[in-house]
């Protein structure tokens, strides 16, 4: 520090949101957990085939747009 001049301490207050490290180490396993089955259930829809999309009400082109989308998109946001 130069002469003359003062030192300041900028102290910024972060909210703690509760819960502990174990609460916070569920939830990412089981948003990982949850991605990959996403990830596993898109594979299963894309190995089907064109009778068994039919008789669940779904076509090819219904099949590449949900196999397009990124493992973390969930649809039902769980």
């Amino acid at each position: 520090m130069m002469k003359g001049q003062k030192g300041y301490v900028l102290v910024v207050r972060v909210p703690f949101s509760g819960g502990s490290i174990t609460g916070a180490w569920q939830r990412l396993t089981g948003r990982v957990r949850r991605w990959r089955q996403l990830a596993w259930e898109r594979q299963q829809l894309a190995a089907m085939s064109d009778d068994m999309l039919k008789d669940i009400g779904m076509s090819r082109a219904d099949v590449a747009q949900e196999t397009e989308r990124r493992f973390w998109d969930d649809p039902l946001k769980k």
